[in-house]
């Protein structure tokens, strides 16, 4: 079966010291050996607490980094050996949205110019008068009046500049775009806005997102499958429902705990984790959450549980379903 996007044990390590010599001796380990897919027209989240690897992972399916190791398939089409020249034309079909709207757009670019720049460089046989009628027309689909084409990014809202970045990401028509925390800086009342619009183009347009957020309450509205990272893992992977109903990592359990809900009564009882997040530049032998996790084992501070499928569409890095599952092993 082919995916749309695929994810295979796909690593990724920053130099972070060298040695007398000048040789490279320390290494942040960002991405750890981590597998998904992404189905057409669904919404598949990213979540962790910051530094877990989420925003790397989704440069390196950008191509903005390159892994140092794994696959990464777009279409069946593997992408992470493609050279610049020969990923131009997938640049097309997958665009980003940042989490700063502000730091993302030019500032000494008007809005129209802004939103069509990517109309430049991938369809520059594009007559001007047709380039500008797509400008205005992409201004309405996200809520922004063409009137203020001609206006700079400091003119308008912190709302305002993301609308205007989602317009410039759909000015090429993708088919995927990966959201980066794209309503973490705004307010409220506002992410619920943007949120919406996402929803609502996601429908008109089918495209597909990777969203990518801490925030637990924005990927339980937004989402379809949502996969939990921590120090650069994949812990726990399921469809929204069944994560939130029925989590089965320590660390997923803990996170759900912590999501504010209306009514206090359905509430379940607040998780405070305890222990130090191990170093990315050292990664522990064992389980990554081991230093954190209320259920910790002797087996997993010696072994690294691997990620696998504990039931239709529900994957487990942990060993307590293992021990669950063989009671005469405890």
């Amino acid at each position: 079966m082919n995916h749309f996007l695929e994810v295979k044990h796909v690593s990724k390590k920053f130099p972070a010291g060298k040695d007398l010599f000048g040789r490279t001796n320390r290494f942040v380990h960002a991405v750890n050996d981590i597998s998904f897919t992404v189905r057409q027209g669904e919404t598949f989240s990213l979540v962790g607490e910051s530094g877990c690897g989420k925003s790397t992972t989704g440069r390196l399916i950008d191509r903005l980094l390159e892994p140092d190791e794994g696959e990464i398939l777009f279409q069946g089409q593997r992408i992470d050996q493609l050279n610049q020249q020969d990923m131009r034309p997938l640049r097309r079909e997958i665009q980003m949205i940042f989490q700063d709207p502000a730091g993302s757009l030019n500032p000494r670019m008007t809005v129209g110019d802004l939103i069509a720049e990517p109309l430049i460089i991938h369809n520059p046989q594009m007559a001007p008068e047709d380039r500008t009628r797509e400008v205005h027309k992409l201004m309405q689909v996200v809520g922004i009046s063409p009137k203020n084409a001609g206006r700079y990014p400091h003119e308008f809202s912190g709302g305002q500049k993301q609308r205007i970045g989602i317009a410039r990401a759909l000015s090429v028509k993708p088919q995927l775009i990966i959201a980066d925390e794209p309503v973490s800086a705004l307010d409220v009342s506002i992410q619920a806005q943007v949120l919406h619009l996402l929803q609502r183009l996601q429908e008109q347009l089918d495209l597909t997102y990777i969203f990518i957020s801490h925030d637990l309450s924005v990927v339980e509205m937004i989402s379809d499958r949502i996969a939990v990272m921590y120090l650069g893992f994949i812990l726990e992977l399921a469809d929204k429902d069944k994560l939130f109903a029925h989590p089965s990592h320590p660390y997923t359990q803990a996170l759900i705990s912590a999501v504010p809900i209306p009514d206090p009564e359905q509430k379940p009882e607040r998780i405070f984790l305890q222990g130090e997040i191990p170093s990315a530049l050292n990664l522990p032998q064992g389980c990554p959450f081991a230093s954190r996790c209320p259920k910790c084992m002797d087996r997993c501070k010696q072994e690294r549980p691997v990620l696998q499928e504990i039931e239709p569409g529900h994957a487990l890095a942990c060993f307590l379903f293992e021990e669950a599952a063989c009671p005469s092993k405890s």
